[in-house]
């Protein structure tokens, strides 16, 4: 089962569950192309990949977990003390 249809499925059980769904990438095959627009999801990566072994999450992973760090190791104005002028 791709994770597009699984991410549906999850849906239809669940609708809540999509909130903790990323689509890490878009693949050239019409399927995956389809559920990412019925789930409203954008992609992070679109490099037509198709290979079917998990290489799209693999190239989006690190974006991800940058994306995470920044939200929680960087510091906001208040926490650094910055004063408005």
């Amino acid at each position: 089962m791709s994770a597009g249809a699984a991410a549906l499925v999850a849906r239809a059980i669940a609708p809540e569950a999509l909130a903790a769904c990323i689509a890490g990438h878009r693949s050239a095959e019409p399927g995956h192309v389809a559920a990412l627009n019925k789930l409203g999801l954008r992609p992070l990566v679109d490099l037509d990949l198709r290979l079917g072994e998990g290489t799209g999450a693999l190239l989006a992973l690190p974006v991800v977990q940058s994306a995470a760090r920044a939200m929680h190791e960087v510091a906001t104005f208040d926490s650094a003390g910055v004063t408005e002028k």
